[in-house]
């Protein structure tokens, strides 16, 4: 079992896995240190005000990058459940919908960390059912 869970196969799918996850939160960070109108408009519906683009785009880049290195990946990967766990707060509480914006964060938090386990065997130790 082992040895199938190391073989490149599964190497290459956490890698792209955490690519895509990667790909997906610097577009939105991007956009918020861009203050490129559509984010600012949602952010102003989810009750953030559009003055906090930057500051939250600067957190979103800088967890993004540790995930994205290999040394700091488990750190990125705790950080970023944190900022995901906040953007379920902040759905729950405008009242957006459950599957389509409530839960979608924790869409993503599952491809990063099904991602990183994937392809760091350090982590993949502490789950017992990969």
């Amino acid at each position: 079992m082992n040895e199938l869970n190391s073989s490149p196969t599964f190497l290459w799918v956490g890698r792209i896995l955490s690519g895509l996850v990667i790909a997906f939160l610097l577009f939105d960070a991007v956009g918020k240190l861009a203050k490129i109108e559509p984010v600012l408009k949602s952010m102003q519906e989810l009750g953030i005000p559009g003055s906090q683009a930057v500051t939250i785009g600067i957190i979103l880049l800088v967890i993004t990058i540790l995930y994205a290195i290999p040394q700091t990946s488990a750190l990125g990967a705790l950080l970023l459940t944190a900022y995901l766990g906040g953007a379920v707060a902040v759905h729950l509480r405008v009242g957006n919908p459950l599957f389509s914006h409530t839960l979608f964060p924790i869409y993503i938090g599952l491809l990063l960390w099904i991602g990183l386990t994937l392809r760091n065997p350090k982590v993949k130790e502490l789950f017992w059912f990969f």
